[in-house]
């Protein structure tokens, strides 16, 4: 019997998919491409509400994998608990660390050297010179030492930072050195001039940026936020960017999106990005990488990557 696959991309347009599936267009219209009880393999539509990505899965009784195409998978997984036993779910580790990576030093960069001042005061015509902080000799701790958290310290590298720590769930050791655990974070947060933040959210991230996190950072420190919204506590958050005390960017907000007229648009020291770390022009040739390899995988009955979990197993690699 030939397998249904729902893609968020037309087929034809990608090179090197496998022979023998039946390929469906599905990139969350409201008119399903089939039955979704007849898929097995369902590629999550990119940059679409939760409630989108998730409204066929209950329906899904004959899914074997759930593939997103962000490297967050909290979007999908309050539906995994109507799926079968054995599917699994399987993230884009590959897709999106050069893009948020490149996001990630825009932000810092662009905080620490005012450019959202310049660009205000060049809509006034006003020219605004000035000492600005540099990233050089800064110290800089990355919160999520996973795929994007590497390549966030990848291009760190050439700015000259004093120092940069690396905070995971769990310590261990890397080329470039220790990764702390998350119980080290009291002891690291004073000595950060910049934290980014590019944690998964789960459970134990959830509000993990609180204020008691946010009043052990410096005079003048940066948070970055390029992970998810719910991983800061947002009126703790206010509290401090009202106080002036520390500086913000924030690809990421809870809510999300922001709405109009709340407070952090018009919070001092913040910059505001909508979300934007994962859509660029990198994206789809990653994307189509990704689906070719696992795709053919699955057709070849050959272990799938990425996996996240399995329904009705726990946690996989």
């Amino acid at each position: 019997m030939t397998s249904d696959v729902w893609l968020p991309f037309h087929a034809e347009d990608i090179d090197g998919l496998p022979e023998g599936p039946n390929y469906l267009y599905w990139n969350g219209d409201q008119e399903f491409p089939a039955d979704p009880a007849d898929c097995e393999f369902y590629v999550v539509p990119y940059m679409k509400p939760p409630a989108v990505s998730r409204r066929p899965m209950p329906e899904m009784t004959s899914l074997r994998v759930v593939q997103t195409l962000s490297a967050g998978v909290d979007h999908v997984q309050p539906s995994l608990e109507v799926l079968p036993a054995g599917v699994q779910l399987c993230n884009a580790r590959g897709v999106h660390e050069a893009s948020t990576g490149e996001l990630a030093l825009t932000l810092i960069l662009a905080s620490l050297r005012g450019i959202p001042d310049f660009v205000r005061a060049q809509e006034k015509g006003e020219w605004s010179p000035g000492f600005r902080p540099a990233l050089a000799d800064k110290s800089v701790l990355i919160l999520g030492y996973g795929s994007i958290g590497s390549a966030i310290e990848d291009r760190l590298t050439p700015f000259e930072v004093a120092r940069v720590a690396r905070v995971a769930r769990s310590a261990r050791t890397t080329e470039r050195g220790p990764v702390h655990a998350l119980t080290d974070l009291p002891a690291l947060l004073p000595e950060a001039d910049v934290v980014v933040l590019s944690t998964p959210l789960d459970d134990s991230t959830r509000g993990l940026v609180n204020a008691d996190f946010l009043s052990r950072l410096k005079d003048g420190a940066l948070l970055v936020n390029v992970a998810r919204g719910p991983v800061v506590d947002t009126e703790a958050l206010l509290a401090e960017l009202e106080s002036g005390r520390i500086t913000a960017a924030l690809d990421v907000t809870d809510p999300e999106p922001l709405p109009a007229g709340h407070p952090l648009w018009h919070a001092p020291g913040v910059l505001v990005s909508p979300h934007v770390g994962g859509p660029t022009s990198a994206f789809l040739p990653r994307a189509e990488r990704l689906l070719v390899a696992q795709l053919n995988r699955f057709v070849n009955r050959e272990p799938l990557r990425n996996v996240v979990l399995t329904t009705g197993a726990g946690a996989a690699s």
